[in-house]
């Protein structure tokens, strides 16, 4: 599907959109370009990929005409670009609203405007019964991306708008396994916010490969979910205290806006739930009532959901203390 098109990424100096850059090259795209307001990255990346398919756009996407711009002949866009440190969007919400929500719809003007083919919002686990301003951001922004699909005349091309959503990649930046290394390098005691908290993992290369899957399988209107196993806290406390040392383990209590499992699809949203092409599927019922046509007419070979009360980390299949390791040891984590 990817061979020979013309690519675009909102947000693509971040570890996502550098990764999902380089998966796109390997399957011979015709070229990339890369929309961020983000100089001193955009440089590095360029020095770093020295690929003369790649296109640097200097932009921001609350500014809809610069993307009208960027988004000129392009056939699919992937849009990573967001406001995402909680703690950050907390003191500064409208900042987050301009970017993550008034952006994300400049980002659907712009690809009606130009016709791009298909279009692919990258959502997270906080959208589902957001706890923070952040999870209210990108549950809005999934919302905006399922409904453009209503902006449909059946004698003209119209773009196919998609979401996917997912957690943290496993050992990204932020997240809570650099820290817990650091802290122990540097001798201190672990910060355990609750030893009963769970976490989904998946790898970037994991994440790549749903990402795509995604966009190939995508008919419109649809978030789709990864399948994926889950770690419990002191699992991986235990492991990287055997790999790096024990330096001990303080219980600091859960942060304002974090919670103690994290789920991907919810109890209400499980009722249009499928199981298609190795993901898990959220159907938009007006998308269907639109088009006159049900899910799996619309989608062929997919299954119903079923005896599932929702998607959580708490109650997914867990990943063994021998798989962490193996992963931390494979991650160049440590």
């Amino acid at each position: 599907m990817f061979e020979d098109k013309k690519i675009l990424i909102t947000g693509g100096t971040g570890s996502l959109g550098q990764a999902l850059t380089k998966r796109l090259l390997d399957d011979d795209v015709k070229t990339i370009r890369i929309l961020s307001r983000n100089e001193e990255k955009q440089v590095q990346m360029e020095n770093s990929f020295n690929d003369n398919r790649l296109r640097f756009f200097l932009g921001d996407i609350v500014d809809y005409e610069r993307l009208k711009r960027a988004f000129e002949d392009i056939d699919i866009v992937f849009h990573t670009a967001a406001l995402k440190h909680v703690p950050k969007i907390e003191y500064n919400p409208f900042e987050a609203i301009k970017t993550n929500v008034i952006g994300s719809q400049n980002v659907i003007n712009a690809c009606l405007y130009t016709n791009v083919e298909k279009a692919i919002a990258i959502g997270t686990d906080k959208a589902v019964s957001p706890l923070n301003t952040y999870g209210a951001t990108k549950l809005l922004m999934e919302k905006l991306f399922v409904t453009a699909n209503n902006y449909i005349n059946p004698e003209k091309h119209f773009t196919k708008f998609i979401s996917v959503r997912y957690g943290n990649v496993f050992g990204s930046s932020g997240s809570v396994i650099p820290k817990f290394i650091e802290q122990i390098k540097k001798n201190q005691k672990i910060t355990i916010t609750d030893p009963k908290m769970t976490r989904f993992s998946i790898t970037m290369n994991e994440a790549l490969d749903f990402i795509l899957n995604a966009t190939i399988s995508g008919e419109g209107s649809e978030i789709f979910v990864p399948k994926m196993k889950a770690y419990e806290i002191m699992d991986l406390v235990e492991v990287l205290q055997n790999l790096l040392g024990d330096t001990g383990q303080e219980i600091v209590g859960i942060r304002p806006g974090e919670k103690l499992h994290e789920i991907l699809i919810s109890e209400d949203e499980i009722r249009q739930t499928w199981e298609y092409n190795n993901m898990y599927l959220i159907s938009n019922p007006l998308y269907s009532l639109f088009h006159g046509k049900s899910t799996d007419e619309i989608h062929k070979g997919i299954t119903k959901l079923e005896n599932l009360k929702n998607y959580s980390s708490d109650i997914s299949d867990r990943i063994s203390k021998s798989e962490l390791q193996e992963m931390l040891t494979k991650s160049g984590l440590i």
